[in-house]
């Protein structure tokens, strides 16, 4: 056999050291791939059903010479045995093959433009009253008896506090 000198010729199978009952594990367990991050891929081990959370690992992809390869899992198996690689490695460049594995290296992440937002503080932004702010509305409602900022006053559209209540069933 001989070597490999460009990185047409060089497979992913070739990068990964791993054993026959490696190569039986990857093939009848049934596997899913997610791309979570840029060079990242979630592999889960979907035999285990309802369970399968519980089975499922992150898996580093670099490029080596041009050729994208698992490099790290998060798995106990790819800890602590550095002299084989673990089958959710070997299922990525097996079963995922190049398609994921150069998805996950050109995944982008999401940026959010908060320049364009209508809101300027982080009060405005975050609010717990269903989105609707007390202070543009305050020419709608009447004062609250106690001075709350957050009750519609005893006649206002909604829950007011005790007190309002209060004097809106006395009326």
């Amino acid at each position: 056999m001989s070597d490999n000198d460009t990185t047409a010729d060089k497979s992913i199978v070739e990068e990964l050291n791993f054993g026959t009952k490696t190569s039986k594990r990857a093939t009848w367990e049934a596997f899913e791939f997610s791309i979570e991050a840029p060079h990242l891929v979630r592999v889960t081990n979907a035999s285990y059903g309802v369970e399968k959370d519980e089975h499922s690992y992150l898996v580093g992809v670099e490029d080596r010479e041009g050729l994208l390869t698992p490099a790290e899992c998060e798995c106990p198996a790819d800890q602590y045995n550095e002299e084989y690689d673990c089958k959710h490695k070997v299922a990525l460049g097996t079963i995922g093959g190049p398609v994921v594995l150069e998805a996950s290296v050109e995944f982008q992440t999401e940026s959010v433009d908060t320049d364009h937002s209508n809101t300027s503080t982080l009060s405005e932004k975050l609010r717990a009253d269903g989105g609707e702010s007390n202070r543009l509305n305050a020419e709608k409602r009447e004062e609250c008896l106690n001075g709350s900022e957050m009750c519609p006053g005893p006649n206002g559209d909604s829950l007011p506090c005790f007190p309002c209540y209060q004097s809106s069933e006395e009326q």
